[in-house]
């Protein structure tokens, strides 16, 4: 196959998707290893081996691998370099900025090609490209920012969208409205950078606005409120 055999230790959500798609890209697939396997052969045969277990055991599964120098031992965690890889020769981080919500979605999501973080052995940005993505070098000491801002960017979305339904339930406006208002905010920052994409009360200085918000609030939601109130006001004051 051309170097292009994978495996995967612990075939979920994002080890399934990236099986997926890199099977749709020409790689052969070889049997996945999970909860209960003999691992100590795990890289033999095989050309790159993806630990997708979670942060905290990739080390441990990783140890219990024994190191072959012809493969690759990569994992798919965004806050980890390769180091955590140790022993094995050849080590890389692969970490898609993408949500992978099941191993078939995620595949498909995948295989039209994403923004990745790559790290280690050169074999990274092969699958990178293979699936038609583009490839960023983080360096293990900008691995921690880097994926606070992906979580920044999706976790902490769906925290803001369901504050967002919480607070327009009572008012009787369903969430699929503030939806497409949020979808046509992201056009605008894609088209025009934050700072010019910024609107609304904090960004104009309009504080009787935001003190009517507030006092519309349940208790429980201002202190989320307040704090990217100021988010605004400090994006729109240009200041960092």
């Amino acid at each position: 196959m051309d170097g292009r055999r994978l495996r995967v230790i612990g075939p979920g959500r994002a080890g399934g998707s990236l099986a997926g798609a890199l099977g749709r890209a020409g790689w052969e697939v070889l049997a996945p290893r999970g909860r209960g396997d003999d691992l100590a052969g795990a890289a033999s045969g095989t050309d790159l081996l993806v630990v997708a277990t979670p942060d905290t055991s990739i080390a441990a599964v990783a140890a219990a691998v024994a190191p072959d120098e012809r493969c690759v031992v990569a994992h798919l965690a965004g806050s980890l370099g390769p180091d955590v890889l140790a022993p094995h020769p050849r080590r890389a981080a692969l970490h898609p900025l993408a949500t992978l919500p099941d191993p078939e979605r995620g595949a498909a999501r995948l295989a039209a090609g994403v923004w990745w973080a790559v790290a280690g052995d050169p074999v990274a940005g092969r699958v990178v490209a293979d699936l038609g993505g583009t490839a960023v070098a983080v360096d293990d000491e900008h691995r921690a920012g880097y994926h606070a801002a992906a979580c920044i960017a999706s976790n902490h979305l769906v925290a803001l969208l369901g504050q967002v339904e919480r607070v327009a339930g009572p008012v009787g406006v369903p969430l699929a409205a503030y939806l497409d208002l949020a979808r046509d905010t992201l056009d605008n920052v894609a088209a025009l950078g934050p700072a010019a994409a910024l609107t609304g009360p904090a960004a104009r200085g309009d504080e009787a606005t935001l003190d009517r918000h507030r006092a519309a609030l349940d208790p429980a939601e201002r202190p989320a409120y307040d704090a990217l109130a100021a988010a605004a006001r400090r994006l729109g004051a240009g200041t960092r």
